[in-house]
């Protein structure tokens, strides 16, 4: 940990780094060594309370905006709240910020020599997510994408040191993919907050009207819908074989499971005949080391 020690982390923060173990792919597995490990639960928690900022979905009590100088008034909105994280963000750079998250991502920032611009990424695309709510465009997905997922990846090769203009750049497929395959799972949580991210030319293509989305399982046409997107996602992630055969130990365990945790996802939608309107599908543990393995066994044939 080159001399830096850093703290339990606070009651708040703690739930927000807890939902790691919720996410389709592994945040911080024990094989890494200690100091990256630390290193992307900083970033992790960075990318989860900002995203939990843009939903709504702080926890109780208002620990959060407190620690952010948010007035109580404003501690339920988003726009303010993100505000206030950018300005706490930029102290991380040049200061001392107030939110122990913020606080905790620090020493990453500066024994990485991390910048800016990936983090205001993801600060952009919860603006986005307060004003944008439903997407014409593959395209305009995909743009999307580039502020609300290809940030964290670029970050993990930073932190990693492998960064590289071929890496990040399928590096960048592999994350929108990822993305892709949460917003299939979560249609109906996502549709909760009058948001879609099924793009709307497709839903005409497919004969799918907003309506369909609200049924308690999908028709025939909303799984056709989400099966499309689905075949999407996975050329998305085809991008990481290269990507995990390009890099050697644990550095190759770790991606291998990135993408092995969204094609597991991508099965469990596949398995449930693509029908997500009942509840978004979850891979097994068992399935994801499953998925890593082909992952891994494809990368070493592709070398």
């Amino acid at each position: 940990m080159t001399g830096v020690r850093q703290s339990r982390p606070q009651a708040p923060a703690r739930a927000t780094l807890d939902k790691a173990a919720d996410e389709n792919f592994p945040v911080a597995p024990f094989f890494l060594p200690r100091a990256w490990r630390q290193d992307l639960k900083a970033v992790y928690g960075y990318a989860r309370l900002v995203d939990d900022i843009g939903d709504g979905d702080l926890a109780p009590g208002g620990a959060d905006a407190r620690h952010l100088g948010v007035e109580p008034e404003h501690a339920e909105d988003p726009a303010v709240l993100l505000d206030a994280f950018e300005a706490d963000l930029r102290r991380v750079f040049d200061g001392t910020p107030r939110h122990p998250l913020l606080l905790a991502l620090q020493p990453t920032v500066r024994r990485c020599s991390l910048t800016p611009e990936p983090f205001l990424g993801l600060i952009a695309a919860n603006r986005q997510d307060q004003l944008v709510r439903r997407y014409e465009t593959w395209d305009d997905l995909l743009a999307y994408c580039r502020l609300s997922a290809n940030p964290v990846g670029r970050l993990v090769l930073q932190i990693t040191g492998t960064a590289g203009p071929e890496r990040l750049r399928r590096s960048d497929s592999v994350c929108t993919g990822l993305q892709i395959v949460e917003h299939l799972q979560d249609v109906v949580e996502d549709l909760g907050r009058d948001r879609i991210y099924l793009p709307a030319e497709d839903m005409k293509r497919f004969q799918v009207t907003e309506a369909d989305l609200t049924a308690a399982t999908g028709s025939a046409s909303v799984r056709a819908l989400i099966a499309h997107e689905a075949e999407r996602a996975g050329e998305l992630l085809d991008e990481g074989t290269f990507l995990v055969g390009s890099v050697h130990g644990r550095l190759r365990l770790l991606l291998a499971g990135f993408v092995g945790g969204g094609r597991a996802a991508l099965t469990a939608i596949a398995a449930a005949g693509h029908d997500v309107l009942p509840g978004p599908p979850k891979a097994a543990t068992s399935d994801v080391l499953r998925e890593a393995g082909a992952v891994l066994r494809r990368a070493r044939g592709e070398r």
